[in-house]
């Protein structure tokens, strides 16, 4: 009788609900990044600001309860290690939203470009693919190419994400004269940009762990 890897997989119910969580706290870092980037008070700008920071500790919490919980699990959903690698990822992603965030406000460039709007919608766009992925992740055996292709979409936003910042960066060298505004300005859109890299780490590994284990 052949093996059946399924028959040592469990716990499911003590792990999905972390991602679930972790996945909504990312859904909420998103909507305040771009109200950060939408906001012409700066006043308000910090408030948003100090909001993203509660959530990003809130991020760390979960973390630290993956971390926690597959350590004192006998029985694991997938692979311990794509595991940690995946909570890892998700962190980095609340982190990098964060990032983004805090540069908005410590920077104080002199102006917004549509650019950093468009990779901020975009980032929104990661984080409700990334919340959607995780809601079905208990039925992954089922829908298991559907969560691949919500990954292959988050992979496509990183490369649309990759053609803006290009053409931003591109006229940027070209119009900014300001040395120090230039420098704000690729800091800020550089994060942003960086934060969709994560993004698609993230779809990967998922990816990555339905193929293992389908």
């Amino acid at each position: 009788m052949a093996f059946n890897l399924f028959s040592r997989r469990g716990g499911g119910e003590k792990f999905f609900p972390l991602f679930r969580e972790q996945s909504a706290l990312i859904v909420k870092a998103a909507a305040l990044l771009v109200e950060i980037l939408k906001e012409e008070s700066y006043e308000k700008k910090k408030e948003l600001s100090r909001q993203m920071k509660e959530v990003e500790r809130e991020g760390d919490v979960v973390d630290a309860k993956i971390s926690e919980t597959l350590y004192k699990s006998s029985r694991v959903p997938f692979d311990r290690e794509d595991i940690q690698t995946l909570g890892s990822r998700m962190e980095t992603f609340l982190d990098m939203i964060h990032d983004s965030a805090k540069k908005l406000v410590i920077y104080r460039p002199n102006y917004t470009d549509n650019s950093w709007i468009e990779i901020g919608d975009q980032i929104v766009e990661d984080a409700r693919l990334l919340s959607a992925i995780t809601a079905d992740f208990d039925q992954w055996k089922k829908k298991g190419e559907e969560l691949k292709s919500m990954c292959g979409k988050i992979k496509e936003i990183e490369s649309e994400v990759d053609d803006i910042y290009e053409n931003y960066m591109s006229h940027l060298f070209e119009a900014e004269t300001n040395g120090i505004e230039l420098t704000k300005c690729k800091n800020i859109v550089q994060s942003l940009e960086d934060a969709t890299d994560v993004a698609k780490e993230i779809g990967d590994c998922i990816k990555l762990m339905l193929v293992k284990e389908g």
